[in-house]
């Protein structure tokens, strides 16, 4: 049974909103349940990494880290309307990927059984470092409900309002509670999906009913020790590891691959491991040959060890074969198209290994 909100437990800040009976909840409060942020309750802003960790990284990673890719906010409610108040430090706008994507947030409601987008919050092009908004839903009763974070944007709090009469309470539990964890680039990170729902692991989880934590650094996932160091320890039930765009060479990748797994299987002998390279792959590429064999590699070398945790998926599957150039904005970054055509491979293996 779903526990009813009592009046003072909710707030009644500043608003633009006309909507009398209006009452603000704070996400870091429950019933609310925060998915694929680290330490979301305790943290001053929503990050990815604790900072210590971030710190030792590059520069790119120290930024990122804080951008709220993967981060999910589930719960329940009867309200006849759903109110957002988001507060950042600014916007982050693109010239390659929408404002619903890089820093708005979607809505989505189990629906017999399935995970179905309903509704989005958006800033407006010209909002500053907060925004609000309302949404009302088509029908009555009691909804099952998961919020996705902006995949580009800095997050520092959320507050979700509801009629103060509204029954509120706890969302559906995943059936694999422990993580799939995502190690990448720009491309993990969702760019550039043109909602956040798009991203490959967030369509993944949607499938397969798995949480899942997106570790995904615009431009900066170069194989760091460190980075490796603390994923290594953390309590996931398998690991993706997709850095290959982000190498800046061939030799990168060739002294970081094998190394970064490495430390990975040292800690947990047991964990499944994907290798993935990268998606918008070239037959007449050599730098992409040779990155698809240093990678291949990694998997070969697993396997002759006797490793039988370890899988391996060719980049070059990931878009397939019939229009692959309509799975990108840019030649790099998926679209929506190529995120789904990206889920629907990896996806097909995270669900085996679950």
């Amino acid at each position: 049974m779903k526990k009813a909100i009592s009046y003072y437990e909710g707030l009644k800040p500043h608003t633009n909103l006309d909507d009398e009976d209006l009452i603000y909840l704070d996400i870091r409060k429950k019933p609310f349940e925060i998915y694929g942020l680290y330490d979301p309750l305790n943290q001053p802003v929503f990050k990815r990494l604790p900072d210590e960790v971030a710190a030792k990284c590059n520069s790119g990673v120290q930024k990122t880290y804080l951008h709220t890719s993967g981060g999910r906010i589930r719960f329940s409610t009867d309200s006849p309307y759903l109110c957002i108040q988001v507060f950042t430090k600014e916007i982050n706008r693109m010239n390659h990927m929408p404002l619903l994507g890089s820093s708005g947030f979607d809505i989505y409601q189990e629906i017999n059984g399935k995970s179905v987008f309903i509704d989005k919050f958006v800033p407006c092009v010209d909002t500053k470092d907060w925004y609000e908004m309302r949404i009302r839903f088509v029908n009555e009763g009691l909804k099952n409900l998961t919020i996705y974070f902006p995949l580009y944007n800095q997050v520092d709090s959320v507050y979700i309002g509801v009629g103060k009469e509204s029954l509120i309470g706890e969302g559906i539990r995943y059936t694999h509670e422990k993580p799939v964890v995502y190690y990448g680039s720009s491309i993990t990170q969702g760019g550039c999906a043109s909602r956040t729902g798009n991203s490959y692991e967030a369509i993944i989880s949607r499938m397969c009913d798995t949480d899942y934590m997106c570790l995904g650094f615009s431009g900066s996932a170069l194989g760091e020790s460190d980075m490796a160091e603390y994923i290594a320890k953390m309590d996931m039930s398998m690991f993706v590891m997709d850095y290959d765009y982000n190498a800046p060479t061939p030799e990168h990748l060739e002294k970081t691959h094998e190394e970064f797994f490495k430390k990975i299987r040292n800690k947990q002998p047991g964990l499944p491991v994907v290798f993935v390279t990268k998606p918008n792959f070239s037959d007449y590429s050599f730098d992409n040959i040779q990155r698809r064999n240093i990678i291949y590699k990694t998997y070969m070398n697993a396997m002759q060890k006797g490793d039988r945790n370890v899988y391996y998926i060719d980049g070059r599957s990931l878009f397939q074969d019939d229009y692959r150039d309509c799975c990108t904005v840019d030649g790099v970054h998926p679209n929506d198209f190529g995120f789904v055509r990206m889920a629907q491979c990896i996806g097909r293996m995270v669900k085996e290994l679950l």
